[in-house]
């Protein structure tokens, strides 16, 4: 069993920024795929952004393209995101979660392991 636990959430004020942190608790999950999806109220989970094991391959979801950039530190065992010009419809529950695979995939039945989540408030 891989524990992943994110970090970095909180209350920010629309344009500003944030970095959310993702830590795993095994070093085989260094080998994987790590993403980020969020969950805003009354909504479904939503991508965010992945990346390859060796974060040579990244992907973006069209609402953050631009704006958020993922990134990992496989010594650490560790995945960021980093969230840049926030609004206020960026708030939501956000999620890391461990690949099935060694890629930067994009859909939620892709990924084995997950975390608790980490709530981001964007206020405007």
């Amino acid at each position: 069993q891989v524990q992943v636990v994110e970090s970095g959430g909180g209350l920010v004020q629309a344009g500003n920024s944030l970095r959310l942190s993702c830590t795993t608790s095994r070093r085989t999950s260094s080998n994987n795929g790590m993403g980020w999806f969020r969950q805003a109220p009354g909504k479904g989970r939503e991508f965010i952004a992945s990346i390859g094991w060796n974060g040579g391959t990244t992907s973006y979801s069209d609402s953050v393209k631009g704006r958020f950039a993922i990134s990992r530190d496989r010594a650490k065992n560790t995945a960021y995101l980093q969230m840049n010009s926030l609004k206020v419809e960026d708030t939501a529950v956000y999620y890391c979660a461990v690949s099935r695979s060694a890629a930067a995939t994009t859909s939620p039945e892709s990924y084995q392991y997950w975390g608790q989540g980490t709530q981001v408030t964007v206020s405007s």
